[in-house]
């Protein structure tokens, strides 16, 4: 917004709920009448220039679960006062000059799910007392100074699921045990330390995890074969240990999709399957003593044998001298037919190239093994059409069965279209969002390989094919898995948006871009038309910058009903429209109304006819299976339902208001509809205080 100066005294009123004041000019000190804020649950100050203290005055704001401060430009210690804020939930201080020691107290945070201290100039030893916080989800310390040993009690976060990050720090000491019981974590970076010791191969009980980095320590040892139990492993990046032995066979039967074991002491051959057919000799530099394909040394050493005695030189060399001479004679015969069949072969390669094209490092598949899997493109194995091509269903020669997207050659962007979702689906690991197995593509021919999804689309299990457009009928999902689908929607997108090595616009949210595998687990799939972000700040909905090609960055793009207002009027594309498009999805899972249906013209819209019935008259929009349902409920269970419902509505409502800035992030979503899912599932601890700061008032307003 380009505000500047100082905080205003007068900043305190006890109603305001959520203060965003992100990516300004503001200066100086947080003034000690924040404490007036009295009933505040969010308050974000990143991206400023907020130096001088933070007011003890902060730990009176007793509501408090997001406070937001990176970015800016601090240079003291972490105020004891944070570990007073019973209710927080996310504490972001990264990316200041925070020096001094992590406060014990923290450990005291026990509503504590997100911790940022990334970035900062922190020393001292990491607190024991911290990983009393059980619920964290996330967790950085890296990039500071901090020394000693990784402590033991890191067991106690065992319920950790998101990413443990303490890279680039001064820890020593050998690579802790305990980190085998996170068994649902699913990323752990600990590289750029002083760590030794062996890899343990306890490390396979982290069966969720899908990223190791341990490179750039003084790690001993060999290897253990137990890796290859990682099944969800994608990443795996060892280099520049002492590391020593032979390369376990068992990684090759994993999906890593990079890895790098170079820089050690590794010796012998490397294998030849797997991941190890498609890896170059970058993987394994500085390891003198490997041999193989992809090593830096092609052939391995072998005994010395009898032909590497002189009478074996002599005849070596006779041998060559006459294949030469014979060579000699064979070229002057042939070089004229070769002149002659240059030109043809020339044409023949323009006409039909020998080979396809396979995405690097993935699976090597061929044309006509997609052919033989799906039956020739057979129409009976036909799931799913589109305006860019046709989706098969196919099983492969190992019994694996795979979903074909067949891209339409004929349409203008068509190519565009595929290079774009290959380069968003190599760059992105989260178990909502749909992962490729490779992709085949030649000049008349481009096909994306993907799992196949027993159970479908969202769209076709909220509208089955014997029931008209207009959302008649009903569908069986039940009220839990309607707040799950949504939940893991709301996860993968807030990945995209916020946690992903490289940020992700969508573009094209809707129900049927939603598949449901075979547990009901949603994983949003279909970036055709996806934006990678160059620069993004946390937070902010600003522009978006497309370099994988030349379209307009503010053409409209997306589906109809679910294209957010703003882009009709040529605003740029931003994580805000992805947003609206999510909330629309939501409101259609209550209502079971497309918001493409009849009813819906003239400026009407699903947004507004939800909104006019929230006051009383709800159950006129609610899908008429859901209240059948709870009718048949328990009074305690149907109270939670209807709980359920109106938090629903009420985050679909907030997500498509018409100016974008008051919509809410994707990890605001993410984080209410975990706890309304907890809460469900009769988790007691899942105490309901939105985080989204919702209440009639605030949707009556807007």
């Amino acid at each position: 917004m380009g505000l500047g100066g100082k905080l205003p005294s007068s900043i305190g009123h006890p109603s305001l709920k959520r203060l965003e004041l992100q990516e300004n000019l503001i200066i100086g000190s947080i003034p000690p009448e924040i404490r007036n804020l009295s009933n505040i649950t969010m308050l974000n100050l990143t991206s400023n220039f907020l130096n001088g203290t933070i007011p003890e005055e902060l730990s009176l704001l007793l509501m408090l679960e997001r406070l937001l401060l990176s970015h800016n430009l601090f240079n003291i210690r972490i105020p004891l006062e944070l570990a007073k804020l019973p209710h927080l939930g996310q504490l972001d201080l990264s990316n200041n000059k925070f020096y001094g020691e992590i406060p014990a107290s923290f450990g005291d945070l026990l509503a504590l799910r997100y911790l940022f201290l990334n970035n900062n100039l922190l020393s001292g030893t990491i607190p024991p007392q911290l990983f009393k916080c059980s619920n964290l989800y996330m967790l950085d310390l890296s990039y500071n100074k901090l020394t000693g040993r990784i402590p033991q009690e890191i067991i106690e976060i065992r319920e950790i699921r998101g990413f443990i990050n303490l890279s680039h720090n001064l820890f020593e000491g050998l690579l802790p045990i305990e980190l085998s019981k996170l068994e649902n974590v699913e990323e752990i970076d600990l590289s750029s330390n002083n760590l030794n010791g062996n890899i343990f191969p306890q490390i396979s009980s982290c069966i969720a995890v899908k990223a190791i980095n341990f490179s750039h320590n003084s790690l001993q040892g060999q290897l253990p074969e137990s890796l290859g139990d990682l099944r969800n492993l994608e990443s795996f990046d060892v280099s520049s240990n002492n590391i020593s032995g032979n390369i376990p066979m068992s990684l090759s039967k994993i999906n890593l999709t990079f890895f790098n074991l170079s820089f050690n002491n590794f010796e012998g051959m490397v294998p030849t399957s797997g991941i190890f057919n498609s890896a170059t000799y970058m993987s394994f530099l500085g390891n003198p003593r490997l041999c193989g394909v992809a090593s830096t040394r092609a052939t391995c050493p072998r005994k010395k044998h009898w032909f590497q005695s002189r009478a074996f030189l002599i005849i070596f060399i006779l041998v060559i001298f006459v294949s030469v001479l014979l060579s000699a004679v064979l070229c002057v015969i042939g070089v004229r037919r070769t002149k002659l069949m240059v030109a043809s072969r020339r044409n023949e390669r323009l006409r039909k190239p020998s080979t396809p094209e396979i995405m690097h490092k993935f699976p090597r598949i061929s044309y006509k093994e997609l052919l033989n899997a799906t039956g020739g493109f057979d129409d009976r194995n036909l799931i799913g059409t589109g305006s860019y091509g046709r989706v098969y269903r196919g099983v492969l020669q190992d019994g694996t069965s795979i979903a074909v997207k067949l891209l339409h050659l004929q349409s203008g962007n068509s190519t565009k279209s595929f290079n774009r979702e290959c380069q968003v689906l190599k760059r992105i690991r989260h178990r909502n969002l749909i992962r490729i197995i490779t992709a085949c593509s030649l000049p008349d021919f481009k096909a994306l390989v993907l799992p196949y999804m027993a159970n479908g689309s969202l769209d076709s299990r909220l509208y089955p094919q014997s029931e008209s457009s207009s959302g008649q009928g009903s569908s069986n999902l039940s009220l839990i898995q309607r707040v799950r689908i949504c939940s893991d929607i709301a996860e993968g997108v807030a990945y995209l948006h916020h946690l992903s090595p490289v940020r992700v616009i969508h573009c094209d949210l809707k129900p049927s871009n939603v598949l449901l595998n075979d547990d009901m687990t949603a994983l949003v799939s279909d970036f055709g038309i996806a934006r990678l972000v160059m620069t993004v700040a946390a937070g902010n909905g600003g522009g978006a910058i497309d370099d994988m090609g030349n379209s307009s960055a503010n053409m409209l793009t997306g589906s109809i009903g679910y294209i957010a207002p703003e882009y009709g009027f040529g605003s740029n594309m931003s994580i805000r429209g992805d947003v609206y498009s999510f909330g629309v999805i939501v409101l259609e899972m209550v209502t079971r109304r497309r918001p493409t249906d009849d009813m819906f013209a003239g400026g009407f819209s699903l947004h507004k006819w939800v909104k006019n019935h929230y006051h009383g008259k709800v159950e006129n929009v609610v899908d008429p299976s859901l209240i059948q349902a709870s009718m048949e409920q328990s009074s305690e269970v149907k109270r939670m339902w209807e709980v359920g419902i109106a938090e629903l509505i009420e985050l679909g409502i907030l997500c498509t208001q018409e100016i974008p800035s008051t919509r809410p992030t994707m990890l605001d979503a993410a984080d209410d509809l975990d706890r309304l899912k907890r809460y469900l599932t009769g988790d007691t601890t899942a105490t309901f205080a939105s985080s989204l700061g919702i209440s009639s008032s605030t949707i009556a307003a807007n």
